[in-house]
């Protein structure tokens, strides 16, 4: 049998649609961006591929394959309190680590901070990271914080089959040094396989853009346009380390390259980003919100100089990358993710995928079908509703990308394929009914089997 490909999979934060010069920005933002233009350039480039509405329930599907609704992984919860994905879920990592891969995450997991919820426990054999997320390296600075109330937040580290154990208080200082130690732990862990001669999987969600948005220090004032246009060069320049990296270790053939983006733009000022031509942020159905950076480089396999604006949703990359990886998915509950391997290899030039169904939280709000999109609830802005509408918004998004102009009276026909895609969704959780967030480890979900 063929070796099966290294899979290098680096998630960006909160980095909006727009940020990026191969996606209209780069200089416009104040950082050119040539190291992640120049991988865009090398593969296929979509234009619509689409995550959830947060960190926590985009990872969430990235991890199972499956809608956040179903997972009970709806947002993020804060230290102490029971979060993340339940154990009964079986994670992308889990199904790579069957096949003989070695596994890491260096970064930001946000799905589990206690044991048995963390990485390692969940198919990754190494972490180092934080385990929720990186606005709590703000406490330490903040008034009246109180570290006997909420414990202090720490980077951690652990290997399979060992205790987890904090190894950094994650105050400021530490947030604009994390994405270097990152950045450096993966070319170690790559030059380390690579000599074992052991295929591998190396999950890197960094932590820019994510409010608070601090470069580095070797790339504070850079760029000479701010914190956020130097965290842009910075994020740039560490993509450009590990590219650099495989191709020193001469195995860019073998190694399948996703960066990507877990949500769209931050919203909160002074770290406000963009989606480019959309309107919205993450935290809203807008396509802003739905719709972020993603490319995959792959030579000899993925066709380069491609662009695509076919729907792809995260959920696909868990059943794209678990059979390029030799794993079969569960089948014993639904997954959502569609296998795209042969769209992304220029095999096909369509998405297997139509559409797909949009919440927050336990909200359907939105759904996409082709080049439509039907609102149920509205919210252009975070906090400004939501508005439950009684007569739902149909836009069409080519003819209408700002979704201004209702055309659910003059194209009502569009309606009945989505409202089709909506009632066998419903259908599916009446017949696998979802997880409640916070369910406790021994929860064992109806009309399951417990592994």
């Amino acid at each position: 049998m063929a070796r099966r490909p290294n899979i290098v999979l680096i998630l960006a934060d909160n980095l909006g649609w727009g940020e990026l010069g191969c996606y209209g920005g780069g200089i416009l933002r104040g950082a050119p961006t040539p190291r992640i233009d120049q991988l865009a350039s090398e593969g296929l480039r979509l234009l619509n591929f689409n995550v959830e509405s947060d960190c926590v329930p985009t990872r969430s599907a990235l991890m199972t394959g499956r809608h956040p609704i179903r997972t009970g992984a709806l947002q993020s919860v804060p230290a102490g309190l029971p979060q993340g994905i339940h154990p009964w879920e079986v994670t992308l990592a889990q199904l790579i680590s069957g096949q003989g891969y070695a596994t890491t995450i260096y970064g930001k997991w946000h799905l589990g901070d206690r044991k048995g919820r963390l990485p390692i426990d969940r198919g990754f054999d190494e972490w180092y990271g934080i385990p929720r997320t990186t606005n709590e390296s703000m406490f330490t600075t903040a008034p009246g914080y109180d570290p006997e109330i909420v414990p202090l937040p720490h980077v951690m580290e652990g290997v399979k089959g060992k205790p987890a154990r904090n190894v950094a208080v994650y105050d400021l200082e530490m947030r604009r040094r994390i994405d270097g130690e990152l950045t450096r732990r993966t070319v170690d862990f790559m030059r380390r396989q690579t000599k074992a001669k052991r295929p591998f999987f190396a999950y890197v969600p960094v932590t820019q853009l994510h409010y608070p948005t601090l470069p580095h220090p070797d790339f504070a004032g850079r760029t000479g346009n701010g914190d956020f246009a130097d965290s842009m060069a910075e994020t740039d320049h560490r993509v450009g380390q590990i590219v650099d990296e495989i191709e020193a270790l001469k195995i860019a053939n073998d190694t399948l390259v996703i960066f990507a983006s877990d949500n769209g733009p931050e919203f909160r000022r002074p770290w406000r980003g963009t989606a480019g031509p959309w309107v919205g942020t993450y935290h809203t159905a807008m396509e802003g919100g739905l719709r972020a950076p993603c490319m995959i480089r792959w030579p000899g396999k993925v066709p380069a100089d491609r662009v695509s604006n076919e729907i792809v949703h995260i959920t696909d990359l868990f059943t794209t990358l678990a059979g390029v990886a030799g794993a079969k998915v569960p089948a014993d509950r639904p997954i959502d993710g569609v296998d795209q391997l042969d769209f992304f290899t220029g095999k096909s030039e369509t998405s297997n995928r139509e559409g797909f169904v949009y919440y927050i939280k336990s909200e359907m709000r939105a759904v996409k079908w082709r080049d439509w999109k039907m609102h149920l609830i509205w919210e252009p802005e975070p906090n400004a509703g939501p508005n439950h509408l009684e007569s739902p918004l149909l836009f069409n998004l080519i003819q209408d990308p700002k979704e201004e102009t209702d055309v659910n009276t003059a194209a009502s026909w569009a309606r009945t394929p989505i409202r089709r895609m909506i009632h066998e969704f419903q259908q599916s959780l009446k017949q696998h009914p979802p997880i409640p967030p916070g369910a406790a480890d021994d929860y064992v979900p109806a009309n399951a089997t417990r592994k």
